[in-house]
């Protein structure tokens, strides 16, 4: 099917928690409309961790081409804001060629940015981001959301205080612009040029928790703990704090044995996932299917 003679601008965005298809669904979607894939994962920019962040495989890859994948080093200092400008810039690029284009990912935060746009915010000093992850390293979330009660208590009450990437990015923004980062944040949707369609895919708990636990067990047979080692001497970094390389950090630690480590992982992974469900929910605009009714989706966007 030709999709210049049916569309003009559109992004199909699909949303949902992880392991719970996102990725076999939207191949099948990209392929229909011979389009292409934007990765809203943002642990999936990293090219040295594919296995602990189930990105799509070279075969996958070679099937439909994707953007955002493998794209960086997890030594490479890149963020949410960076994000919108360069997929803002791609898809100016692609609808010239391909009206239709595909977002897929489990990342709110990032596919927010995409669809409403977010705050210009300042640039951060090297040595404040130093401190500040200083201060996380020392004295975990705890310390974190204490330093944020002092510098901006109306953001502190709004907060995720279980998320040291927001609390550290909330911190570093007040100390670097003199200004609470409450006052900072707009909170107004940017225009954009294109139609969004939001589509959810929604799997019942039970099976979303084994799908999780299998795909776990999976994905330490294809390698991953030999991943955790290989990136292990910069488990510092910002780009590996999350769930899976924490765990087996803590296992290479000599923490905990790595069935613990594995079960750790199980159990973190569903928590994330009803975080992800949670955002989510939020969007009012959302289509919820089933992961297995392709056909149902290619109704809602070809508006049948």
């Amino acid at each position: 099917m030709s999709s210049k003679s049916k569309f003009s601008g559109k992004l199909i965005v699909i949303v949902g928690p992880t392991a719970s298809g996102k990725t076999s669904t939207s191949l099948k979607i990209a392929k229909h409309y011979g389009t292409q894939i934007i990765s809203a994962d943002s642990r999936q920019f990293y090219k040295e961790i594919p296995i602990g962040t189930a990105a799509p495989t070279s075969s996958e890859q070679n099937e439909v081409k994707h953007h955002f994948v493998g794209n960086l080093s997890i030594t490479d200092n890149y963020n949410v804001s960076k994000f919108e400008h360069d997929v803002i810039n791609l898809l100016n690029n692609e609808f010239s060629n391909s009206p239709l284009v595909l977002m897929v990912g489990g990342s709110g935060l990032y596919i927010d940015a995409v669809c409403k746009g977010i705050d210009v915010l300042p640039d951060i000093d090297y040595n404040i981001r130093k401190n500040t992850q200083q201060l996380f390293e020392e004295e975990g979330t705890h310390g974190l959301a204490k330093k944020l009660w002092l510098l901006d208590p109306e953001y502190y009450v709004q907060v995720d205080h279980n998320n040291p990437m927001r609390l550290m990015r909330a911190i570093e923004v007040c100390l670097q612009s003199g200004k609470k980062y409450s006052d900072l944040r707009k909170n107004k949707n940017q225009t954009r040029s294109f139609d969004i369609i939001k589509i959810g895919i929604n799997v019942p708990r039970e099976i979303l928790v084994e799908r999780i636990n299998n795909r776990t067990n999976m994905m330490m047979d294809e390698g991953w703990l030999d991943e955790a080692k290989s990136v292990f001497k910069h488990k510092n970094l910002n780009s590996l704090n999350t769930v899976g390389y924490k765990e087996l950090f803590a296992y290479l630690d000599k923490n905990m044995t790595i069935d613990q480590a594995i079960e750790k992982i199980k159990t973190n992974t569903r928590r994330y996932a009803k975080r992800q469900m949670t955002w989510f929910r939020r969007y009012k605009e959302v289509n919820w299917f089933e992961p297995d009714d392709i056909i149902g989706m290619i109704k809602l966007i070809d508006g049948v």
